[in-house]
């Protein structure tokens, strides 16, 4: 059964920090790209980060680096995402997702991943 279990969201003031972890069961975690999305209240799913399997390769999206930095521990099957200097435009409920055949071209985009975890809320207050 495959399971992405996220953890470490909560409220924190501006400026602060949170370290999301997804632990994954289920699957083979190294074959898979793992990535980070998140939605805000009102607004679409957006893409965050996403560490690929093979390659090495990290992307962010522009509003997030120098802040946020993605991370992988393949042998406890976990992808980390360290937040710090957060902003209360960071707020939403944040999702690791995996995607095996996911390309680099694609990985910003939601279509490319195949599992995907609950959820758990940052909120950042001013």
């Amino acid at each position: 059964q495959v399971q992405l279990v996220e953890s470490g969201g909560g409220l924190v003031q501006a400026g602060g920090s949170l370290r999301l972890s997804c632990t994954v069961s289920g699957f083979r975690f190294t074959r898979y790209a793992m990535a980070w999305f998140r939605q805000a209240p009102g607004k679409e799913r957006e893409f965050v980060a996403v560490t690929s399997q093979r390659t090495g390769s990290i992307i962010y999206r522009d509003s997030v680096k120098g802040r946020f930095t993605i991370s992988r521990d393949n042998a406890k099957n976990t992808v980390i995402l360290q937040m710090n200097d957060l902003k209360p435009e960071d707020t939403a409920v944040y999702y690791c997702a995996a995607g095996e055949r996911v390309i680099v071209s694609q990985m910003r985009s939601q279509s490319g991943y195949d599992h995907w975890g609950q959820g758990t809320q940052v909120t950042v207050s001013s």
